[in-house]
């Protein structure tokens, strides 16, 4: 997919990897990394991770999305939250990938409409535009009251 017009561009710098540090160009973000115990690292108190920062990116993205899908069918949200769970691991080639669990709950709505608003939001996110074909997304959807 290549952008016919861009409307914004995010950056950020990262200096020293996985158990380094990464930071924004208008310093809001400003954060130190660690690679989790889990993956062998020092999982160090106050950093984070890239699978940390790729969620929270996927989830606010996603339900932004969602709430496009929902303008488009003439639904109003409330109470929506988006929960990405990003694993991280061995690929079946060999090397190392990720993977994205989706959890997305929409109070108020029937199960069957909740699931059509969030296939169509999956079709209109960047990220899941993105990761579509390359990584394994998995969907989940619910309509508990908040």
């Amino acid at each position: 997919m290549k952008l016919v017009e861009k409307f914004f561009t995010a950056q950020a710098k990262a200096k020293g990897g996985r158990d380094g540090h990464v930071t924004t160009n208008n310093n809001v973000l400003d954060i130190d990394l660690s690679t989790p115990k889990e993956m062998g690292g020092p999982g160090k108190a106050g950093a984070t991770n890239p699978e940390q920062l790729f969620a929270a990116g996927y989830a606010a993205c996603f339900e932004g999305a969602l709430g496009v899908a929902a303008r488009q069918a003439s639904v109003k949200l409330e109470g929506v939250t988006v929960e990405a769970f990003i694993g991280f691991g061995k690929a079946e080639d060999g090397g190392y990938g990720i993977s994205a669990d989706l959890h997305v709950n929409i109070p108020g709505l029937e199960q069957a409409q909740a699931e059509q608003l969030v296939e169509a939001a999956h079709g209109i996110c960047p990220y899941s535009r993105a990761t579509k074909g390359n990584i394994e997304v998995t969907l989940n959807t619910t309509t508990n009251a908040a």
